[in-house]
């Protein structure tokens, strides 16, 4: 389980708040499945679906109507992973 730390600072006062990233239990990579895509527990919906379905405007109560398989918690997961790939982005500047 990984975690982060992140301070906002307002003014005279810092809040820390902490992420739980607890995603690793729900995504999963088979190299034969989706192109190895991460999937949503060994099923062949992908974090990239679910990320495009949020993105389109639809809402989690939306989602999991279309999707009774999917939980908040699947939701939730992509939502982390995605979050967790963005942090670890690394930005390679060159000369051009």
């Amino acid at each position: 389980m990984l975690r982060y730390e992140t301070g906002l600072n307002l003014g005279h006062r810092n809040i820390k708040t902490s992420l739980q990233m607890s995603y690793h239990n729900i995504i999963t990579i088979e190299p034969d499945k989706r192109g190895g895509k991460p999937c949503i527990r060994r099923m062949r919906i992908t974090v990239y679906d679910v990320l495009g379905w949020l993105a389109a405007g639809m809402s989690h109560a939306e989602i999991l109507d279309d999707f009774p398989e999917l939980t908040e918690e699947d939701i939730r997961a992509c939502l982390e992973f995605a979050a967790d790939r963005e942090h670890r982005l690394i930005a390679v500047v060159g000369d051009g």
